[in-house]
């Protein structure tokens, strides 16, 4: 399914796509992200929540934020991390719709029942 009126992407921007999605193919990331859709959170809570350790933790915000995925903002001796773009949200139901989608086609495969074989008649 071609989409109409589609400009090629340059090779740079190319590599940003890639970078962004690159942010998200780490699982202890995106279970960040998942538990910043409640909204602001300090390392300590996410830390709690996630049951990954602070090292963890401070590693996959700090790249997170670098790509822009990410907001910090200090408060008092805290800092609070939040989802940088509502449209985060969008980019998420959408693939999880698609992950839910595929799977339920691939355990249908595989739920399906043999094809009957013939006969043989002797």
């Amino acid at each position: 399914m071609a989409k109409k009126n589609h400009d090629p992407l340059s090779p740079a921007m190319l590599e940003q796509v890639a970078q962004q999605f690159r942010a998200l193919g780490e699982p202890s990331r995106l279970q960040l992200m998942n538990l910043l859709f409640d909204g602001e959170s300090t390392v300590g809570e996410l830390v709690e929540r996630s049951g990954l350790s602070l090292a963890n933790v401070s590693k996959h915000l700090g790249h997170l934020h670098k790509v822009h995925w990410v907001t910090r903002r200090k408060v008092g001796v805290k800092v609070l991390y939040a989802l940088a773009d509502e449209r985060t949200f969008g980019l998420c139901e959408l693939m999880c719709d698609r992950v839910r989608s595929v799977t339920k086609a691939a355990v249908a495969r595989i739920d399906a029942p043999a094809p009957k074989q013939p006969r043989r008649r002797g």
